[in-house]
């Protein structure tokens, strides 16, 4: 009679079931830190697909032009998209200082927070086609949205600079 008040799982399927849901909790804990990961991920949530698909490698001689490049008369602007987002748009004059054209041309623009810590950097083209090239002393007119600027930004024109420019191939 001593039998029918006893655990109906025997001691082997306890420490099955035990096991398999040590695996599962696991696994389970192993996704959710994946999913984190590549959600709050910096580098893979904010790049731009330009800057991922264009060589931002210059060669010497395009190095020492990009000095010749000015930018000025940058302002910034905030507006609402069809979404119902926050967009910050950069506003500003682009100056070939130098005797070449400019095929292509991209920058890079630091927004920092009150402590001077960088809290958004990205790479964006001005242009990139050489039938829109830049002439030799032309001052050119350029707009960059960007969708995802931290709530940290402390609201003053981002630092600005050449990352990437294009000369004609020299014969």
């Amino acid at each position: 009679m001593h039998d029918t008040f006893e655990n109906p799982d025997s001691p082997q399927k306890q420490s099955k079931f035990s096991v398999m849901t040590i695996v599962m909790g696991v696994l389970v804990a192993l996704a959710i830190v994946l999913s984190l990961w590549f959600l709050f991920d910096p580098l893979q949530g904010h790049r731009p697909a330009f800057q991922q698909a264009v060589n931002l490698n210059m060669k010497p001689a395009e190095q020492e032009y990009a000095k010749k490049i000015e930018f000025a008369n940058i302002a910034m602007s905030r507006a609402e998209n069809f979404l119902h987002q926050e967009v910050t748009t950069m506003n500003g004059e682009i100056y070939n200082g130098g005797n070449q054209p400019v095929g292509g041309l991209a920058l890079t623009a630091e927004f920092f927070d009150d402590m001077s810590q960088v809290v958004l950097r990205e790479t964006r083209p001005v242009f990139s086609s050489p039938k829109a090239s830049l002439a030799a002393g032309e001052r050119r007119s350029f707009e960059i949205s960007f969708d995802h600027v931290p709530s940290s930004w402390n609201m003053q024109a981002p630092a600005v600079r050449v990352s990437h420019l294009q000369l004609p191939e020299q014969k």
